[in-house]
């Protein structure tokens, strides 16, 4: 089958059309046909070779850590699924014409499976990050890239619970993160004077940029407590929590899938491309400049 490939580690640019054997459905697992595969900063990652040092990577290696598409297999211990269905969830070969999953969700009608494709690695890390932090009515949460994909469904989840939310975004996203319910700022010099000169507390701070805000948010906070990074590895030095991918959980998924069919919440697709354009389109979320998220299709 037809799928991106990479031989070596290295940039975007190493990224290349394939051929690939076809997976087979093991117990508790589906094959899907893929439809959407979402492009994250995680597979750039591990791409260039410096998550070796955390885990190894067999190459040749397909990229892709969520799809959206048609079950065409089903293995052992499966139910409530069946070939025709089409489902969104978590995968690790999924930039390819077909897919294993372990966990997932229905797409249901009305819902495109390029936006389905977007929501399972975005929804799993903001329904974590909101857990870790445990933001309460009434509280102000300050959240750095609150216009991403991360950022802005932890914004919007956190203000549709009575959470006051900042948050920090570039010039150009600073009205997304306003539609989003929160108040936003920028980000850069300034950033601590800014935030109070808007609230004389922060109970709580997300950083899902990884742009080095971390000592600033220390000290809007009071300290590290409470304080929560997805991307930046300083943290270990700073004495702040860095959270790590938890269990996905097809449930959570289910009800973001509902969600976002509703209106509730969003998460932006900024591109849509074909697989063979799959160096173009990592190229735009390693730089942190693809605007929301990247989807491909086959």
């Amino acid at each position: 089958m037809r799928a991106v490939v990479y031989d070596e580690f290295g940039g975007p640019e190493v990224l290349h059309l394939g051929e690939v054997p076809e997976p087979e459905a093991g117990p508790g697992q589906v094959r899907v046909r893929v439809e959407a595969v979402g492009l994250n900063a995680f597979d750039g990652k591990v791409r260039s070779g410096v998550m070796e040092s955390a885990f190894r990577t067999r190459l040749p290696a397909v990229p892709g850590l969520e799809v959206a598409g048609v079950v065409d297999q089903v293995g052992a211990d499966v139910a409530g699924v069946a070939p025709g269905d089409r489902v969104t969830g978590w995968t690790s070969r999924g930039a390819a014409e077909l897919a294993l999953l372990k966990r997932w969700a229905p797409v249901p009608d009305g819902l495109a499976v390029t936006q389905a494709a977007a929501l399972p690695v975005v929804g799993e890390a903001a329904r974590r990050a909101l857990r870790v932090l445990g933001p309460r009515p009434g509280e102000t949460l300050l959240v750095h890239g609150a216009s991403g994909g991360i950022g802005g469904l932890v914004t919007q989840l956190a203000v549709a619970a009575g959470v006051r939310v900042i948050g920090t975004a570039s010039p150009a996203n600073q009205g997304r993160v306003a539609a989003y319910g929160a108040t936003p700022t920028t980000y850069g010099a300034g950033l601590v004077e800014r935030v109070r000169a808007l609230t004389p507390v922060v109970d709580a701070v997300l950083d899902t940029s990884g742009a080095g805000v971390l000592p600033d948010s220390i000290e809007l906070r009071g300290g590290t407590d409470r304080v929560l990074t997805l991307t930046d590895p300083a943290a270990h030095d700073l004495g702040v929590e860095f959270d790590e991918r938890s269990q996905p959980s097809a449930t959570e998924l289910a009800d973001l899938v509902g969600l976002v069919l509703h209106g509730e919440v969003s998460v932006p697709v900024a591109h849509v491309l074909p697989l063979a354009e799959a160096a173009r389109g990592q190229g735009l979320v390693d730089g942190g400049h693809s605007g929301g998220k990247v989807v491909l299709v086959p």
